[in-house]
């Protein structure tokens, strides 16, 4: 596994981008920078045990390196499944083709190169949105929850991962410290939590996990549980009726 050392060096910071550069420590990135991320990962493999339905579909939106599908898959390779893996970077979808077909045949899985928020859902169980709703622009959210409701199966379930924000002041800034305390213990640097925070301020904006029920509410969805929180990450089901 690379290691991810992209802020180790005092840099001028531009965006945050998920390009060849992050592709190729990802994994390592992910697992450093994320608390829980692996308990996440495995425990949609549950999910998928529960909701991921003969002759539908399972999606991941905003897949990376397709993780959480290859967990999914794990659970289910007995069922007649696709799993539809989406994103937007180039650099993540053709490393995620190729580690994917390692795993999973060729028949079971579309892994395609677009913008979520254009695709098409439909026939859906199961959809995965992993740490990715946080990047999309504030205002664009909730009509990308309706079309995932929309293409859903009753009785479908959609799981929601994000980092949040605390509406007290006091507990935001408590998190985000023990947070910043997690990073250092898996070896970053200041330099590194500062450069790559300074990266992310105007690419990924987190809402508080009210917000995110509130919306998920307006989607369409019936019910929606908090099943997972690490510091600031947490992560939501919300099930179709």
């Amino acid at each position: 596994m690379k290691q991810d050392n992209i802020f180790a060096n005092n840099q001028k910071v531009v965006d945050f981008a998920f390009d060849d550069s992050v592709a190729d420590v990802f994994p390592d990135m992910i697992r450093r920078s994320v608390p829980g991320y692996e308990t996440v990962i495995s425990l949609l493999g549950v999910y998928a045990g529960q909701y991921a339905k003969d002759n539908s579909n399972v999606y991941d939106l905003g897949c990376s390196l397709g993780a959480a599908t290859l967990a999914m898959h794990r659970q289910t390779s007995s069922r007649k499944l696709k799993h539809i893996c989406i994103d937007n970077s180039e650099a993540m979808v053709k490393r995620c083709q190729s580690r994917l077909a390692r795993h999973m045949p060729e028949s079971d899985l579309d892994v395609l190169c677009e913008d979520i928020e254009k695709s098409e859902i439909s026939n859906a169980s199961l959809v995965v949105i992993n740490f990715t709703l946080q990047f999309l622009s504030p205002e664009s959210r909730l009509s990308l929850l309706k079309k995932v409701y929309e293409g859903m199966l009753p009785g479908g379930a959609l799981i929601l991962s994000e980092k949040i924000i605390f509406d007290n002041e006091e507990e935001n800034q408590q998190q985000i410290e023990w947070y910043h305390n997690m990073k250092r213990s898996n070896g970053y640097s200041d330099l590194e939590i500062s450069q790559k925070r300074a990266a992310l301020e105007n690419v990924m904006i987190p809402d508080t996990l009210e917000q995110h029920q509130t919306r998920l509410q307006e989607a369409g969805f019936s019910q929606s549980y908090q099943w997972f929180q690490s510091f600031n990450f947490i992560s939501l089901v919300a099930l179709k009726s």
